[in-house]
């Protein structure tokens, strides 16, 4: 897959850096990091065969994907901080905690390093935001299943990595806007934090279902939340009274879509927002206009919608995301 560049004559202003070519005189690849939340995580292991992809489709670029091998801002600063010590020419970071990185990011930049992000639509100090779509509507998603499962009656609570995963709390806050339309749902203990591990949210979740017997519906945040959700419920016998629902991926959650003790997942592909995230890394490195409506060639992201950020820099909206069940989650190879 090849994007085709149209047009030309991103403004300084718009992406806070004058174009740059792709190439150095010297002839090397100019060179783009992806900084994720943390390595070793299935849905970052996806991310970095779009980043791959994106470098195997692109000669003229070296891009690679590094993280933490725990998911914690201070670490991912860290990275940041040595890739700028490195000289790359652009980094683009799935951020821990955005408010966290505003500081090394503004460095980078300054240092003529282009900074793009994705799950960041707060951030100041980026040239592009990628998301896959609106956080507040797939945080409604969720919890309008999660009120139709739960027959819109009943305690239910959500899950996210951390406060500081800024899409996670906007999906929590989602859902809970939605839900309140409902008199009879009654949100308890919200946003408890798994910190992106698997066995916390498996803790979480047993504590939750021993302090409120009578829960029915859990939201989950992260990716793996749905895994150590699905885990309790699944021990505690109450997958026919329980609703699980949240993103995840289909090979992780499947045993648990299998026994009902997930109910349905969702998500966005992480090797597509890998590859995308990299396009636009390369459209500011060449100048190339981002517009409202482009076409970037990866399905989810056929009619982007551009806005300005809360900086200098914009925001770029796809329509990515995918529902899975047990009915269909075989159809997805990851």
């Amino acid at each position: 897959m090849q994007f085709k560049f149209l047009l030309a004559g991103v403004s300084a202003l718009a992406l806070g850096l004058a174009a740059l070519p792709v190439v150095a005189a010297d002839g090397d690849a100019r060179e783009i990091v992806t900084v994720v939340k943390v390595t070793g995580e299935n849905w970052f292991t996806r991310m970095d065969e779009g980043v791959k992809k994106f470098g195997a489709d692109n000669a003229d670029v070296n891009a690679r994907q590094v993280g933490p091998a725990k998911a914690d801002a201070a670490q991912q600063t860290a990275i940041i901080q040595d890739l700028i010590a490195q000289g790359v020419d652009a980094i683009t970071i799935v951020p821990m905690d955005p408010s966290a990185l505003e500081g090394v990011l503004r460095r980078a930049m300054q240092r003529g390093i282009v900074v793009t992000t994705h799950e960041a639509d707060n951030l100041q100090n980026t040239q592009v935001d990628m998301e896959a779509f609106d956080n507040h509507e797939f945080g409604a998603h969720f919890a309008e299943q999660i009120v139709d499962c739960m027959g819109g009656e009943g305690q239910w609570t959500s899950f996210v990595g951390s406060l500081g995963s800024l899409t996670h709390v906007q999906w929590a806050d989602g859902g809970a806007e939605y839900a309140s339309q409902f008199p009879g749902m009654e949100l308890v203990s919200p946003k408890n934090e798994s910190f992106n591990d698997a066995n916390r949210a498996y803790e979480l979740a047993k504590e939750i279902l021993r302090s409120y017997p009578d829960i029915k519906g859990f939201q989950g945040g992260s990716a793996i939340d749905v895994i150590g959700i699905g885990r309790a419920v699944e021990e505690a016998g109450l997958e026919d009274r329980t609703c699980v629902i949240g993103l995840g991926l289909p090979k992780d959650t499947g045993p648990y879509l299998e026994t009902g003790a997930v109910d349905s997942i969702a998500f966005w592909d992480p090797l597509d927002a890998g590859y995308v995230m990299n396009i636009l890394t390369r459209m500011v490195l060449d100048g190339t206009e981002i517009a409202d409506g482009m076409d970037l060639g990866v399905p989810g992201y056929n009619a982007v919608k551009v806005s300005q950020g809360p900086g200098a820099g914009i925001i770029v909206r796809g329509q990515a995301w995918v529902d899975v069940d047990a009915s269909n989650y075989k159809d997805y190879p990851f």
